[in-house]
C-alpha cells in the first residue's frame, strides 16, 4: 500500500539524504546516522553487517528513523518520524537498490569509488527500511504540527 505522500513530503525526503536509524538490541536502544535512497516509499541503506544497528535489526527488524533540516528557530523546525521494519536486499531488489545508490550518490560508482570506498562497499550489506508510518513535522504551520501518513 502506498503511503501517498504530499509534494511537500516528497520534496523534503528529496532534499536530504541522512537519517538517522534507531534500533533495539541486547545492548539496549541505539541510533546510527545513515544516508538513504529512495525507493518508492522506502528507504535504502547500506552498512556492515558487524555494525550494532546491523546486527539489532538481525534480532529485530522493528526500527525507527529520523530525518531533519537543522533550524535556530523553532518555527523553522522541520523533520520526518518513521517506523517500520529493515530487511536485508537480496537479488533483482539488490540491483535496483545499488543502481539508485550510485545514481544519488556517484562516489560509490564502480571505477569512480576510491580504494577505500570500493574495498568498504565490498564488505557492506544492502537494507530496505519499510516505512509503515511516517510523520512529517513542520512547524511553520504551527508547534508541533504534524501530518501522519499509514502504508
Amino acid at each position: 500500500m502506498a503511503l501517498n505522500l504530499p509534494a511537500s513530503v516528497e520534496e523534503f525526503l528529496a532534499r536530504h539524504h541522512v537519517m538517522t536509524l534507531a534500533t533495539q538490541g541486547s545492548d539496549g536502544p541505539w541510533a546510527a546516522a545513515l544516508f538513504y535512497v529512495r525507493d518508492g516509499d522506502d528507504l535504502v541503506f547500506l552498512s556492515s553487517p558487524a555494525s550494532r544497528h546491523c546486527r539489532d535489526l538481525a534480532l529485530q527488524p522493528r526500527c525507527a528513523a529520523t530525518i531533519q533540516s537543522e533550524a535556530d528557530d523553532w518555527r523553522a523546525i522541520q523533520g520526518i518520524q518513521i517506523n517500520g521494519e529493515a530487511s536485508e536486499l537480496k537479488a533483482e531488489a539488490l540491483a535496483i537498490a545499488q543502481q539508485r545508490y550510485a545514481e544519488r550518490f556517484p562516489f560509490v560508482r564502480p571505477g569512480v569509488a576510491p580504494a577505500a570506498i570500493a574495498l568498504a562497499l565490498a564488505r557492506v550489506r544492502w537494507y530496505r527500511l519499510r516505512i509503515a508510518r511516517l510523520y512529517f513535522i513542520d512547524n511553520a504551520r504551527g508547534f508541533g504540527k504534524r501530518e501522519q501518513f499509514d502504508a
